[in-house]
């Protein structure tokens, strides 16, 4: 097989109608979710911020830290979610303790390149898809929405249940899913004892993290036993796999050298990058300023 690779790209999420980056600096950044403008902190946003302050105390919502601790201070009372359409979905957003609110928008375009992916296949119905760490669902729907058949896998019953609460939301609750509250790396094992096949994995792992029976998770220690599992899944002629990185420091030519195995078995292109939002100046122009970096990714599909 002939490797053919392409880097060096950045993926940007521009402002939609229910998602826009407003402004980021010093360690903070400043959104707006549908109506509600909220800001959370971000390390990634070492720079000055641009608009006032004046305009940041604005925020419908803000998270505040409390030594380990963090909150959302919500000026209308209390929050607890609320719905945006974006990337082609809808999904809930949902304030939690750690920051996060059920919806990474980096990743819009990674959700269109597996759409992509899976409508130009000759057979979109019976392609079978993996997607572990899987959250709240968005990479899952992304497929699920293409005609595949999914297999959504992660540990958390709170991330679980905001996939499926997506799910239904988007219209997709019907669609070929299977929803397993399971730890990764276990099922990923039993699933090669079983010897089920999957044309297409996606995974996004953390750098750290506990499954469902507090089994450990490492990045460092088992992200490369994990991989190895994966590629042991994939059919024979299979179609896409997609890793993502959010916080385990890595570069995406790290992801891309555990990928170079499958251009030299079933040929195909790696592409590699990261994933960044940008900031909207004018709303009206779509005037894209500064970009945020927001992760990175590695992705190998066939020809």
């Amino acid at each position: 097989m002939t490797d053919s690779i392409k880097t060096s790209n950045i993926l940007i999420t521009e402002s939609s109608k229910d998602y826009a980056l407003l402004d980021s600096g010093e360690g903070e950044k400043l959104e707006r979710f549908g109506s509600i403008v909220l800001s959370r902190p971000d390390p990634q946003a070492l720079w000055h911020k641009k608009l006032s302050e004046e305009k940041w105390k604005k925020a419908d919502g803000c998270f505040a830290r409390d030594g380990n601790d963090g909150k959302w201070l919500m000026k209308n009372g209390k929050l607890d979610k609320w719905s945006i359409e974006f990337g082609g979905l809808k999904m809930w957003v949902k304030p939690s303790a750690f920051k996060h609110v059920g919806i990474f928008p980096e990743q819009a375009a990674n959700w269109e390149w597996l759409k992509a992916q899976i409508e130009n296949s000759l057979k979109p119905k019976e392609m079978k898809i993996l997607n572990l760490f899987g959250y709240t669902g968005g990479a899952t729907l992304a497929c699920a929405r293409a005609g595949a058949n999914v297999v959504h896998v992660d540990s958390s019953k709170t991330a679980m249940t905001g996939a499926r609460e997506n799910a239904e939301l988007s219209g997709l609750k019907d669609k070929p899913v299977r929803w397993i509250l399971d730890d990764a790396r276990e099922f990923v094992r039993r699933e090669v004892k079983r010897g089920n096949k999957y044309d297409g994995i996606i995974m996004d792992p953390p750098a750290f993290g506990h499954g469902t029976d507090n089994e450990l998770w490492k990045i460092e220690e088992h992200f490369l036993p994990l991989v190895d599992q994966c590629v042991e899944l994939l059919t024979p002629k299979p179609l896409l796999f997609l890793i993502n990185g959010y916080s385990a420091g890595y570069s995406a030519t790290a992801y891309e050298n555990n990928l170079l195995p499958l251009v030299a078995k079933f040929g195909g292109m790696i592409e590699i990058g990261e994933l960044a939002i940008g900031e909207t100046v004018n709303s009206k122009q779509q005037t894209v300023n500064r970009l945020l970096p927001a992760g990175i990714f590695a992705r190998w599909k066939a020809r």
